[in-house]
């Protein structure tokens, strides 16, 4: 460890050092990258919600509204692919689906399409507050990554998507 590495030791590094010492015999580079991943994720996912608060979403909720302004114009999906997108069962849809509706950010309505099927759309309201939110969310989330350069950060993200893309593929 670096003379500034170890000026900047977090709970992480007393979380090694306690395995160290019980079982110097363990390999925990993995407990370091995936510890701080952990602690970092949470921390700023907290941090990303309380952004979202005024706008009156949580994070799952923000989720969806986001889902339908990404797929653009008429900003409509299925509820199937609302859930498939974001990994949610239909029960866990189905909930979020009817706060947001009686909030009025979405509205349901019958698919022209298919008779058995619903389609989701994003009301101006919920156009609006999903316009608001993803910035003011994107502000959190760029302060924190004020703390290394351009470079740092495209170094960063290059590797988390390798990480990601390896751990994905399936079984190893």
């Amino acid at each position: 460890m670096d003379e500034g590495s170890r000026q900047r030791r977090d709970p992480v590094d007393a979380i090694i050092d306690q395995w160290a010492a019980v079982r110097p015999d363990l390999d925990s580079r993995a407990m370091e990258v995936f510890g701080r991943i952990y602690r970092l994720a949470r921390t700023m996912g907290d941090r990303t919600e309380k952004a979202y608060r005024p706008y009156g979403v949580s994070r799952g909720e923000f989720d969806v509204l986001a889902t339908l302004r990404r797929a653009g114009e008429p900003y409509t999906l299925s509820p199937r692919q609302l859930s498939a997108t974001l990994m949610l069962t239909t029960g866990g849809m189905t909930g979020r689906l009817d706060k947001l509706e009686r909030a009025g950010l979405l509205r349901r309505s019958p698919d022209p399409h298919d008779r058995r099927g619903l389609q989701v759309t994003l009301t101006e309201k919920g156009l609006d507050v999903i316009d608001r939110a993803v910035g003011a969310g994107l502000a959190v989330q760029t302060e924190a990554l004020s703390l290394l350069d351009d470079e740092r950060v495209g170094q960063l993200a290059d590797l988390l998507r390798e990480l990601l893309a390896g751990t994905t593929e399936g079984p190893h």
